[in-house]
């Protein structure tokens, strides 16, 4: 079979499966046909429903367990997903950002420990001032400081939420990072902390609201020029 003749039956043959998983034929977390079930189905060689399974599992959609078969993960393709929320505004992207991580600030400050501020503390200090030798750490260092914040929120569809945003939130530090937009300093960054110590969900609220209101300022500006 010639290499583009296969590729377009590994095509259709993933479009079959997904037109078959949004018809709910088979519900998330159940397991689909066995390969030789799926190629009989399709009309296809069990070579490209090979091809089209691990297709579908780099997308998200089907998960493989190892001497179990291959099970339905999500309806949603989470890189068309991510592709789509890269296409809005730079303002929705950082109002988003910014309604995540209040949320997570603000259940944070009921639900944290002393180890999860300390280890808050401990990523900031790591993470230290910007340096442009260093750029590429910073931003994976920052990232992960937010992203250890909404973790301390103790809420998993959260948690799972900001991480699928993570990709546009690490622009957002790249932005912000090489002056693009207002980097908020290390005296907010550690605000935050402690307004999660404080274990005031007002005060983390307001404060993380504050952190994020000149990035959103500075952008309302350039909207406007």
């Amino acid at each position: 079979m010639q290499p583009a003749m296969r590729t377009n039956l590994a095509d259709t043959a993933i479009q079959n499966i997904r037109a078959e998983i949004t018809a709910s034929r088979w519900q998330i977390g159940e397991r689909i046909p066995n390969e030789a079930t799926l190629a009989d189905m399709l009309g296809v060689s069990r070579g490209t429903v090979r091809e089209a399974v691990r297709v579908l599992v780099s997308q998200g959609i089907l998960e493989t367990r190892q001497g179990s078969g291959t099970y339905v993960r999500s309806v949603i393709d989470a890189e068309d997903s991510l592709l789509r929320i890269r296409r809005t505004g730079l303002r929705d992207q950082v109002e988003t950002r910014c309604a995540l991580e209040v949320e997570g600030a603000r259940l944070a400050a009921t639900r944290h420990t002393p180890e999860v501020v300390a280890e808050l503390r401990q990523m900031l200090s790591d993470r230290g001032e910007y340096n442009p030798a260093d750029h590429d750490r910073y931003v994976e260092q920052d990232l992960a400081f937010h992203k250890a914040v909404v973790a301390a929120s103790g809420n998993s569809a959260l948690i799972e939420v900001y991480e699928f945003f993570s990709a546009s939130t690490q622009e957002i530090i790249k932005a912000t990072v090489t002056g693009e937009l207002p980097e908020p300093d290390m005296a907010a960054h550690s605000a935050i902390i402690d307004a999660i110590a404080s274990g005031d969900p007002e005060k983390a609220t307001l404060t993380t609201r504050a952190f994020m209101a000149p990035i959103l300022l500075e952008l309302d500006r350039l909207l406007a020029s």
